[in-house]
């Protein structure tokens, strides 16, 4: 069984895929520092959540 992840996070991660989708790697730490440059997201759990669901879609090439 894997991670349920909350609507906000899924959301906030397919809008910037589909406006930023070529700025995204597979790695986790340059895309939490895009995260932080794309949004306004103050939390650093919420952020990091969005990384990482970010680079588990690119990763998997499931980004829409």
């Amino acid at each position: 069984m894997g991670n349920i992840r909350p609507t906000n996070i899924k959301r906030i991660a397919f809008k910037l895929i589909n406006e930023y989708g070529d700025s995204f790697t597979d790695d986790f730490d340059e895309n939490k520092k895009l995260v932080e440059k794309f949004t306004t997201i103050e939390s650093k759990v919420i952020r990091n959540r969005v990384a990482g669901y970010v680079s588990r879609k690119i990763n998997r090439k499931q980004a829409i």
